[in-house]
């Protein structure tokens, strides 16, 4: 599958302009509810099978080009590795509904695209009826979780501080995600535990 970076690019900055509201049906503080997606390989995998680890869920679809943004430069695949080697378990979701933007990548295709950019979550999971997507309220395309060990929600929102599809503005953004992760492990609480994400709207079909 060809992905097309151009042509979502118009639907990427409407989705940067307007916003998504930080509010979710999850609640920061609170336990981040248990659920169960099956994997590219066909395995299924449950959030409480991680109890006792940092976990982050990370919303994705290999056709927006704000997750190219993020990925083509390698932001998110170096703090997926650094969290990794800390411990942290780390989810890729993609909640995109077949036939949709995002929706229709096979296994060997998904695989491809992430050994492409150097990417090696914890796992890969399959969301097409959205479910998931709905619980965690998640509205873009990338929108990422932390959970604590204990299972209790420490951050949820953007990756960073500037929302555009511009990787050259990386390096002066704030990493949201890796300052949640930094006071998480430090037992800290995390000073921006929600914040606005940004990106493509998620391909729900509902």
């Amino acid at each position: 599958m060809k992905i097309a970076r151009l042509s979502f690019l118009g639907a990427a900055v409407a989705a940067v302009a307007l916003g998504f509201s930080a509010r979710a049906a999850v609640e920061i503080g609170r336990a981040a509810p248990d659920f169960s997606l099956t994997d590219i390989d066909g395995q299924a995998h449950k959030l409480s099978d991680f109890k006792g680890k940092i976990v982050v869920l990370e919303w994705n679809n290999p056709d927006c080009p704000i997750v190219h943004k993020h990925y083509d430069s390698g932001n998110i695949p170096r703090l997926q590795k650094s969290a990794m080697a800390e411990g942290v378990v780390w989810m890729l979701i993609n909640s995109g509904a077949p036939g949709l933007q995002g929706g229709d990548y096979s296994a060997g295709q998904i695989k491809a695209w992430l050994r492409q950019r150097g990417s090696a979550p914890t796992v890969y999971l399959r969301d097409p009826d959205g479910k998931v997507g709905h619980l965690y309220a998640a509205k873009a395309t990338p929108h990422l979780f932390v959970i604590k060990a204990d299972g209790v929600l420490a951050y949820e929102g953007a990756i960073d501080s500037i929302p555009s599809a511009d990787q050259g503005d990386i390096p002066r953004a704030e990493n949201y995600v890796s300052e949640a992760l930094a006071a998480v492990e430090a037992g800290r609480p995390v000073a921006k535990a929600a914040t606005r994400a940004y990106g493509c709207s998620i391909k729900y079909g509902d």
